[in-house]
């Protein structure tokens, strides 16, 4: 594992944050490929190399004599898939040895999500690519649940009685470490990384209440109406057809079931959401 040269990116990020915390506290050196190094952590063992994911030349000269990559997908926008791409070119034109990309549960052409269609097209020319690859298909994340919650109390969204099997970020970080430790033994795998449980958004609702001391509840809304609630954000189309189908993903269905790869890659259980929300945690 040591004589392995590591890149990642996100480090910048929660989830990106995390492993790179995680190689640093297990004494493996790594490579940060961060669009600003004045944000990146102060880790040991760890080299910041500026690279954004749109810019191939960046990223070609921070990768090359890099084992493995870690490619966390780059905040949401317009051009995300775009610089996914330019990214994977620059990563193959590096000599990357082995890819490992954060995507999204259920990441297919037609999935009701969109920004888990961008994830597929993302995969897709991965495999193109001719790299070798490992995929992490997270679930939604249970960290960020509480920032669905309006200003009073209440999750709105058309999700009707779907369910979705919400996964900790540590966990997902968890796994990526794993997978990164032995990566040969992953190569060409797809682990969709899950919570234990399977809940609805009122069941989610419930537990946030429980664990916060916050009152809050979930109102199913129609699509139409999702529409209508967010259009005062004046956010643009891709955005508001990303926020309003993650919750139709889940009334359809898209995210629901629960899968023991979490466990599998790391050794302990699942994290359940009421451990992940509990305050001082």
């Amino acid at each position: 594992m040591s004589h392995q040269a590591i890149a990642i990116t996100g480090a910048t990020g929660r989830l990106g944050g995390r492993v790179a915390r995680r190689l640093a506290d297990a004494g493996i050196p790594q490579t940060m490929v961060v669009r600003d190094p004045a944000r990146a952590p102060h880790l040991p063992g760890a080299t910041v190399v500026r690279g954004e994911f749109g810019d191939r030349d960046a990223v070609r000269d921070a990768l090359r004599g890099m084992d493995l990559v870690l490619m966390v997908s780059a905040s949401e926008s317009a051009e995300r898939l775009d610089h996914h791409r330019t990214f994977v070119d620059a990563a193959a034109e590096a000599g990357v040895g082995h890819l490992v990309y954060v995507s999204f549960y259920g990441a297919a052409p037609d999935a009701t999500f969109t920004l888990a269609r961008d994830h597929w097209a993302t995969e897709e020319h991965i495999r193109a690519s001719g790299l070798k690859f490992t995929f992490l298909r997270d679930n939604l994340y249970a960290d960020f649940l509480p920032f669905m919650v309006g200003e009073d109390g209440v999750i709105r969204g058309p999700a009707g009685d779907g369910r979705a099997a919400v996964v900790a970020q540590d966990d997902i970080a968890d796994a990526a470490v794993a997978v990164l430790r032995d990566a040969a033994d992953h190569a060409g795998a797809t682990y969709s990384l899950t919570g234990p449980d399977s809940l609805s958004m009122e069941e989610m609702a419930a537990i946030i209440t429980k664990t916060t001391g916050r009152s809050v509840t979930f109102h199913n809304e129609t699509v139409e109406e999702a529409y209508r609630s967010r259009a005062s954000y004046g956010a643009p189309d891709w955005q508001v057809d990303a926020w309003v189908s993650t919750y139709t993903a889940m009334a359809n269905g898209e995210l629901a079931e629960v899968t023991d790869h979490v466990p599998l890659l790391t050794g302990h259980p699942a994290t359940p959401l009421s451990d992940v929300l509990r305050p001082g945690r």
